[in-house]
């Protein structure tokens, strides 16, 4: 048998002429239109009638006389049928003495909804102001199709062919309830909402059976519509009427159901089929007339793209499995198909997907319908399995090696490169198809499956055909032993690692680069630790000399990583006064840590001048400025003379001292004074206190009392109420503060506690 002769070309070339067909009968009903019309009005105005009663009665009474539309048409005009309609063949099987129903379906392509459009907009737009009309058609099952639009664009028809049921629009409102709508702004969606909000919609009926609706837009607020200008309207749905088909499945009362209403009422997933006669009245296709709410795809497409297509079209690998025959037997005997088990494809994509179905048919009238239902395990299980080899990227096969048949799947194709007509790879010249120097793991691996006769597995980089990037598979086989002991068969599959593959790499680069920034950090922390430990010396130098008597403290942050800059310095000068210092540089690091140091010596040197602590800190904040890393950091310096027993303080950005004296502790007031680095012209006050025996001055750096939970304020004030009576021992007093602060930033700490000696 030749391809042409094949019962599936056959079908192809009897679908082709049907839909040419089908072009020759449009062409030569368009050309009757307009000798329909004429006929419409006519007898619109003889009987009195709305044009839709009109063109219904029309139909009638060509049913009745057995004559074609058209024909009738010609004889209301008083035309010859010959001169004004063109001769051309009919649809398949078609006659003249078509019934009623054939001549309605003959019909209503010559009332052209978009001519409708066209024209209810001229008149609408004079009328009303309208700028927009939209004819939709009601469709099966409750949903709208957009018949006729005027005043849109094509985008913008194009994005609203179809309605479904439960959207909410002016059109779908007028559909469910039967009632008019506005005109009034809409904030539902709709077609072209957003250049013409206001909306109003109209039924169409005929013999008071809705077949559509009618809607009209403006851009901005129309005139209120007098009871003269919905009269126009309605005239002009009744207008729109000619255009529209009648649904079907509606009957009227008294009459026996109809296929569609059976189809509703089918429990399992239903089509209602229509045959299509081709040569000597044998039906060569189904037309799908509709589907029921039960109904899913195979293919997984929405129910109203299917509505209309052939059976062929829709469905050509299951009607080429059988399905088309069991349907025209059941269509020629009547007889009908009840749980019959069928295995039929659908194309998936570009991939057949077999699936097993339990199927019933029956005729009703001249019409079909059609259920099915998968078998539930089968369907599962292959979704399962598809979905499984999909995300872990597998691919199978089996070599039967008594046959020497291979069978591969579509996705172990797709991993070798290879198209889907091309012979599979046999498993024993797999080293054949891998990277050079993964060629001896692959021998290993095919010399433990054929020969040794036991399930092996290897990675390995599969090269594929030019142009393709090579890809990183593992492969998992086993033999496959019959009852005699001999290997009939190798089955295995094949995992694309590719991803994992480079996320390794990846992360083994990371890791490197990790290690090597971690022992840079872990060397810097070092250096910072040492640099700290040797400028901040366990005990300060004895300042007996000027009549003091002194304990320092320094607390490293909890976090080792964060070394600080935070100092302290108490040292005698050459006068007998005693400098005290406490300051807190910006920053973590080896920086702050050599910045603090080039502050602490530079506070030192210039202190031998004589000078006032203001007059240091704005020498300080100069020198700052000169470094080669400029810094910025809060000092409080203090200068005690012992002859006087005056202490001058000054602060750049720092707290303030604390003084307790007689048991009751106190702020000491702040002079003016900015950060040490952050203005150059920074002007620093000075102030002043004479001591008394048995006062002790308490320096400090934030990292005592600051947390994040309260202000700065809220935190001093708790240091003072808490402060109390200090020891004798001013070790033990640091202590005490250290063990009772509820400082959480994790940040360095320095004291200086000094006691005036007694006379």
């Amino acid at each position: 048998m030749t391809p042409a002769e094949s019962p599936g070309a056959r079908e192809l070339a009897a679908a082709v002429q049907r839909l040419q067909d089908e072009l020759t009968r449009l062409r030569s009903v368009l050309a009757a239109r307009p000798l329909l019309d004429i006929a419409t009005g006519m007898l619109a105005e003889r009987l009195g009638c709305p044009p839709a009663d009109a063109a219904a009665q029309l139909l009638t009474l060509a049913g009745q006389a057995h004559v074609g539309a058209a024909e009738f048409a010609t004889e209301i005009v008083g035309e010859s049928a010959e001169t004004r309609v063109p001769a051309g063949p009919g649809p398949p099987g078609f006659r003249p003495e078509s019934t009623a129903a054939q001549l309605s379906n003959d019909a209503q392509p010559m009332n052209d909804a978009q001519t409708a459009a066209d024209a209810v907009l001229d008149q609408a737009g004079n009328l009303f102001g309208a700028t927009g009309v939209l004819i939709w058609a009601v469709e099966p099952g409750g949903g709208l199709a957009l018949a006729g639009a005027a005043g849109f664009s094509a985008a913008q028809r194009s994005a609203w062919r179809h309605i479904p049921p439960g959207v909410p629009t002016p059109a779908q409102h007028v559909a469910r309830s039967g009632e008019e709508f506005g005109p009034r702004d809409s904030s539902d969606p709709s077609l072209g909402q957003a250049d013409a909000p206001w909306r109003a919609a109209l039924p169409i009926r005929r013999r008071a059976r809705l077949l559509g609706v009618l809607e009209l837009a403006w851009p901005d607020r129309p005139a209120e519509l007098p009871g003269s200008a919905r009269r126009q309207l309605r005239a002009l749905a009744e207008i729109c009427a000619l255009s529209l088909p009648d649904l079907p499945g509606r009957e009227t009362e008294g009459t026996s159901p109809s296929p569609v209403s059976v189809l509703d009422a089918v429990l399992d997933p239903a089509v209602l089929l229509e045959p299509l006669l081709g040569s000597e009245d044998v039906v060569a296709d189904f037309r799908i007339l509709r589907v029921n709410s039960r109904f899913l795809d195979p293919v997984g497409r929405p129910a109203h793209s299917l509505e209309g297509r052939t059976l062929i079209e829709a469905y050509p690998l299951a009607c080429a499995d059988g399905l088309l025959e069991r349907l025209r037997r059941v269509h020629s005997t009547g007889e009908a198909i009840r749980g019959e088990k069928l295995r039929l494809t659908f194309l998936v994509g570009d991939l057949p997907q077999p699936t097993a179905l339990e199927i019933a048919a029956a005729r009703f009238d001249s019409k079909l319908i059609l259920c099915w239902r998968s078998e539930e395990s089968d369907a599962w299980q292959a979704m399962l399995l598809e979905n499984a080899q999909r995300l872990a990227r597998l691919g199978g096969f089996e070599e039967d090696l008594v046959t020497g048949t291979i069978r591969w799947n579509a996705r172990l194709r797709e991993l070798h490169g290879l198209p889907a007509d091309a012979a599979p790879t046999p498993f024993a010249a797999l080293p054949a198809h891998v990277h050079p120097d993964d060629e001896q793991a692959v021998r290993r691996l095919v010399r433990s499956v054929l020969r040794q006769r036991k399930e092996a597995s290897a990675a390995f980089r599969l090269i594929r055909p030019s142009g393709l990037t090579p890809r990183y598979i593992r492969v998992v086989a086993e033999p496959v032993i019959d009852t005699n002991g001999r290997l009939v068969a190798v089955r295995g599959a094949y995992q694309d690692v590719s991803a994992h593959h480079w996320t390794e790499i990846a992360l083994a680069a990371t890791r490197e680069r990790l290690a090597d920034t971690e022992q840079q950090a872990a060397e810097r922390h070092r250096l910072a630790l040492r640099l700290q430990q040797a400028i901040m010396p366990p005990e300060p130098p004895p300042l007996d000399v000027a009549g003091l008597s002194v304990a320092v403290r320094y607390r490293p942050a909890a976090q080792e990583e964060r070394v600080g800059g935070d100092w302290y310095d108490a040292v005698l000068l050459p006068d007998r006064t005693a400098l005290l210092v406490v300051g807190d540089m910006a920053g973590h690091g080896v920086e702050a840590a050599t910045g603090m140091v080039s502050l602490r010596n530079a506070l030192r040197g210039l202190a031998v001048t004589g000078a006032g602590p203001a007059r240091l800190l704005a020498w300080l904040n100069l020198a700052a400025g000169e470094l080669t890393d400029p810094a910025t950091a809060t000092a409080i310096c203090a200068r005690y003379d012992p002859d006087s027993r005056e202490l001058c303080w000054a602060r750049a950005g720092h707290l303030p001292p604390l003084l307790v004296r007689a048991g009751q502790a106190r702020l000491l007031p702040m002079p003016h004074g900015v950060l040490i680095g952050a203005d150059p012209d920074s002007h620093y006050e000075e102030d002043s206190l004479r001591l008394e025996p048995g006062d002790v001055l308490l320096l400090y750096t934030d990292g005592l009392i600051e947390r994040r939970d309260r202000s700065v304020e809220d935190s001093l004030h708790q240091l003072v109420d808490d402060l109390g009576q200090p020891s004798e021992d001013l070790d033990r007093f640091l202590d005490h503060l250290l063990d009772r602060s509820t400082a959480d930033t994790d940040d360095d700490t320095c004291l200086i506690a000094v006691r005036v000696a007694d006379n």
